[in-house]
């Protein structure tokens, strides 16, 4: 059976997943939880497999760390099923309620998106985020993992389907997709496909808006900034800087350029270049910079994302100069200002075009799980219908029922009547 069957058997059974009870829902959650934690033993052996294959294949070690799943990973979505267990149904919701006459009552209320395609990045944390806010949300999956994980992908997909449809949801909702090929299947199913989330590369989220007609939600870059004001507490600001650089460097939430202000520049810079040099991370400059503290020079591309212990660093005249670059050369992510002046940071949060602007803390913190989301199935630098991690929230739209008693327009067209719009919440 071709992915397009598949699909089309996956938008019948929308309704029914969109139709079915937050008890059904989180019962969903829990048996994915326990089988989880009860095959362990063989997700790990998958993965090992996957490990062993890229190793072999010369893959470095920053994407390494990106694909294994070990206990801490288990641990981790297993705290972040949890967290959707305790989220409140984001389906029904009813965010207006206006009375448009006496006998006809206009509602807006939440309902899941329908099917959704998400083609995701060589993490397996991810395959099992993605599908269990799917399942809270209400939302039918086609997921494709990165082939460097295809192992450990099928393992934890088979544990959560069977869990999914054990808990009385359709068979149909949820499907692996596992080759290249099927992805282009995928972006021909528009009318059946209804939205496709990609993480990735630039190149490949670019390809896939190049190359369908579905809409797509999804950032390209994470060229994510840290700005260290003239105010700032230095101390704090290299604190900062290294929990956003190095907790996780791979991550898209990672720093990869600091914005310096002139006036604190030789102290802070020399004292970054000491504290990047003792943490293995290499500075880059532009030329002048670069020969003056003796740092790297810039790559051709320039301020790029680098996704390694590197940065690109930055002197700016003035507060309004950063804010410039960063809306100029950034990938609107998350960026972050370390200042103590109120008035500085306020007018950063309000001028910096961003999914995230942040002051005194790491751009790292731009993560549904920390969020308390549960869990993200990406970031957004969209501005429509969903901005920033994308949790529940995001993987739901609205309709609007309207419920009357044999009203008709020409009434109303006429003069007949009259609305009165009596808002009832």
């Amino acid at each position: 059976m071709s992915i397009r069957d598949d699909v089309i058997n996956m938008k019948k059974v929308a309704p029914v997943m969109a139709g079915s009870s937050i008890d059904i829902r989180n019962k969903a959650l829990l048996l994915i939880k326990d089988s989880l934690k009860n095959n362990k033993d063989k997700i790990f052996e998958e993965n090992k497999r996957d490990m062993d294959n890229a190793t072999a294949s010369g893959i470095d070690d920053a994407v390494l760390g990106r694909l294994k799943f070990d206990e801490g990973k288990l641990s981790s979505v297993l705290d972040g099923i949890d967290m959707l267990i305790g989220l409140e149904d984001p389906i029904g919701k009813v965010s207006l309620k206006r009375e448009l006459d006496e006998d006809m009552t206009l509602t807006r209320i939440s309902c899941p998106i329908g099917v959704i395609g998400i083609i995701f990045e060589a993490r397996p944390d991810a395959l099992v985020q993605i599908s269990t806010l799917c399942v809270k949300s209400g939302n039918c999956a086609i997921l494709k993992g990165g082939r460097e994980t295809a192992n450990t992908n099928r393992a934890l997909f088979d544990i959560i389907h069977e869990a999914v449809v054990t808990a009385g949801l359709p068979d149909n909702s949820m499907k692996l997709a596992t080759t290249h090929s099927e992805i282009d299947e995928m972006l021909n199913c528009e009318g059946y496909v209804d939205l496709i989330i990609p993480r990735g590369s630039n190149a490949f989220v670019q390809y896939i808006m190049n190359n369908t007609r579905i809409p797509v939600m999804g950032h390209a870059d994470g060229i994510c900034h840290i700005y260290v004001d003239e105010h700032a507490d230095i101390d704090m600001a290299l604190k900062i800087i290294k929990d956003a650089k190095l907790q996780y460097t791979a991550a898209c939430n990672s720093v990869e350029t600091i914005l310096v202000h002139k006036s604190i520049a030789d102290t802070f810079i020399t004292r970054l270049k000491e504290y990047m040099i003792e943490n293995k991370v290499c500075l880059h400059a532009d030329d002048e910079l670069a020969d003056r503290y003796g740092l790297s020079h810039l790559p051709e591309k320039g301020y790029i994302e680098y996704l390694s212990p590197d940065a690109s660093v930055k002197v700016v005249e003035s507060l309004e100069e950063a804010v410039e670059h960063i809306n100029t050369h950034g990938s609107h992510h998350t960026d972050s200002i370390i200042t103590d002046c109120d008035s500085n940071a306020e007018y950063f949060m309000n001028m910096v075009d961003s999914a995230g602007v942040y002051r005194n803390c790491s751009t790292r913190f731009a993560d549904g799980f920390r969020y308390g989301f549960g869990a993200e199935v990406g970031i957004s630098t969209s501005k429509l219908h969903a901005r920033g991690p994308v949790g529940l929230d995001g993987l739901v739209t609205y309709k609007y029922t309207l419920t009357g008693n044999g009203n008709i327009v020409a009434d109303y067209a006429e003069g007949r009547r009259q609305f009165k719009y009596k808002e009832l919440i």
